[in-house]
């Protein structure tokens, strides 16, 4: 079955941007031309592809396509980028040295603490490319992945995704900390089932499980109070402040948080760790895009990760 590559365009833009009048905007149409277009590629299809929502998610049968989208619109810029380099222009003018005039954009699912700590490192190794990062906790980066969200996740998930490859970048490895106020506070006599259940706990947000499974190995039971502070940098303030303990990413370059000497945060445990996997799943597709930022990440997870 041959599909009408603007009718996939559509598709993309309508998921990507969250709604039609978004994706007519980004595509320099109406939102009524956007709309015949999804229509016809369900009449194509057979099936409904996109649930008309705020925003607008692709069905099963949606992320299909929607795969199919983003490598026709990678492997299509990755030609123009190609020709653009290559030939010369209409009228005898060349391009720049080398300079692509269509960048090629990858989608890519990470964590807020890979985002924070060594993946955009990674990504200005990476020459004419542009970046629609997503960010999701380690363990769900794979689910926009195999929705068709993007290319490439940093995911925890070690199944292999249909369809993807998966490459082992290391280990994240968190310990549980708090200041040393807050630990004479809270805990005199160390972590105990009664001062876990009792201790105020920073969480990132509500999907973010790292305390909850450190609570699970030393007290099933506990039900301590929560703050969620979703944002990498104010996480840890908010323990480095003493307003809670949490588990904090002990990064082999920087150094401190292993011994206990890291700004004046303590370990609840010296020898408590919890060590986070983590992969990186991408689409098997032949594409010099796709594995230049996967050597970008593979280079870049060597230096900041753990091995695994």
């Amino acid at each position: 079955m041959r599909w009408d590559s603007r009718q996939l365009e559509a598709l993309a833009a309508v998921v990507a941007e969250g709604s039609f009048d978004a994706a007519a905007r980004a595509l320099h149409v109406t939102p009524s031309a956007v709309s015949q277009r999804i229509r016809a590629l369900e009449n194509a299809a057979g099936s409904v592809l996109v649930r008309r929502a705020r925003p607008v998610v692709a069905t099963t049968s949606g992320q299909a396509l929607l795969r199919l989208a983003r490598q026709t619109e990678l492997l299509g810029a990755e030609v123009a980028a190609e020709l653009g380099a290559d030939d010369e222009r209409p009228g005898g003018q060349e391009t720049d040295s080398g300079r692509p005039d269509t960048l090629v954009t990858v989608p890519l699912a990470v964590s807020a603490d890979s985002l924070a700590t060594w993946v955009l490192a990674a990504l200005a190794q990476v020459d004419g490319v542009t970046f629609d990062l997503h960010r999701a906790d380690d363990s769900r980066t794979a689910d926009l992945l195999r929705e068709g969200v993007v290319m490439a996740a940093v995911t925890s998930q070690t199944a292999q995704v249909q369809g993807c490859r998966s490459t082992p970048l290391g280990i994240m490895r968190y310990r549980p900390a708090c200041t040393r106020a807050f630990a004479r506070r809270w805990f005199p006599h160390g972590p105990t089932r009664e001062a876990l259940d009792a201790a105020p706990v920073v969480v990132f947000d509500r999907t973010d499980d790292l305390q909850d499974r450190y609570l699970r190995e030393r007290a099933p039971d506990a039900r301590p109070p929560r703050h969620h502070v979703p944002s990498t940098v104010e996480y840890e303030e908010t323990i480095r402040l003493g307003l809670g303990w949490g588990m904090l990413l002990d990064r082999p370059t920087i150094g401190g948080l292993h011994d206990g000497t890291g700004g004046g945060i303590t370990l609840l445990e010296p020898d408590a760790v919890l060590d986070i996997p983590l992969h990186l799943q991408q689409w098997k597709l032949r594409s010099t895009v796709l594995d230049r930022v996967t050597a970008a990440l593979r280079k870049e997870a060597t230096r900041e990760l753990l091995p695994a």
